[in-house]
């Protein structure tokens, strides 16, 4: 059973949810209901949304599957923490006239080390295993 990633997986589907509103919001109040019509403010919600679905399901296997190789809970509770941080920090750190937000580097870069550290986890109970 994978108590650990299915709190995560909770946690970040109601992410994904806000986000997903957030882009159904704009789109009726733009009335672009495909694309984004070269619409900054809509660009910039479709970007949240999409990032965050680039990056998160796969991160959630990984840490189902370190889960199911038996990792400690800390180690679970990190990884999964710090993508809950990185992935609330993030999104409202897109800003189109700002890009270089030390908030949007932070998310980034925490999203990017939280998959780093599942995929060198992955190898090493795979390997240490064998």
């Amino acid at each position: 059973m994978v108590i650990a990633t299915s709190l995560y997986a909770g946690i970040l589907a109601l992410i994904c949810f806000a986000l997903a509103a957030g882009v159904g919001q704009v789109r009726g109040k733009s009335g672009i209901s495909l694309g984004d019509g070269g619409d900054k403010g809509l660009l910039t919600v479709m970007r949240r949304h999409m990032n965050f679905v680039e990056f998160v399901p796969l991160i959630l296997v990984l840490v189902a599957l370190i889960e199911l190789n038996g990792a400690p809970k800390s180690w679970l509770h990190g990884l999964g923490g710090a993508l809950v941080a990185a992935r609330l920090i993030h999104p409202f750190s897109l800003d189109p006239d700002h890009l270089m937000k030390w908030s949007r580097f932070a998310g980034a870069m925490g999203t990017m080390l939280v998959l780093l550290a599942c995929g060198l986890i992955l190898l090493w109970q795979t390997l240490a295993g064998s």
